[in-house]
């Protein structure tokens, strides 16, 4: 869809890992979300004000794909590689991929939701947030072609 791509650095640390030093499995998940919570505060989107605005919406996980390639090691310096595949008025698709170096060490693919906050069904993004999404995959695209 787009050629935008946001990086997240995560560091692994001891509380990351298992006894042997290996990242436990549901952490890349927890480094997955950080990246994606991270991209929406750079689009200016308050997760927090959302919580406390009756009228507002949320972003919940709708369904997760993940495949583990390789283990990460404590100490690691680690990237979450995110970009976004399809945009719809009610929800998001990013492919996440977690890279030590150019070694690929597990990818993911997350579809996101939109809801409304009071009924917890789903609902339209307010279209701003909409058009300042696309936007953003719109001026990544053109530069790639450029």
């Amino acid at each position: 869809m787009s050629e935008f791509v946001a990086r997240f650095p995560v560091e692994v640390y001891w509380e990351d890992t298992d006894a042997g030093g290996i990242v436990y499995h549901s952490n890349y998940l927890k480094y997955m979300e950080r990246a994606r919570s991270d991209l929406m505060r750079k689009l200016n989107v308050s997760q927090a004000a959302a919580l406390t605005d009756p009228n507002g919406y949320l972003f919940v996980a709708a369904s997760v794909t993940i495949r583990y390639r390789r283990a990460a090691k404590l100490d690691d310096r680690l990237t979450v590689v995110t970009r976004v595949t399809a945009l719809r008025r009610a929800s998001i698709v990013f492919e996440q991929n977690v890279m030590r170096g150019d070694e690929l060490i597990t990818e993911g693919e997350v579809r996101v939701g939109c809801v409304s906050r009071s009924t917890m069904s789903p609902a339209a993004m307010p279209d701003e947030l909409y058009e300042r999404i696309r936007a953003l995959l719109d001026a990544a695209a053109a530069e790639s072609e450029s």
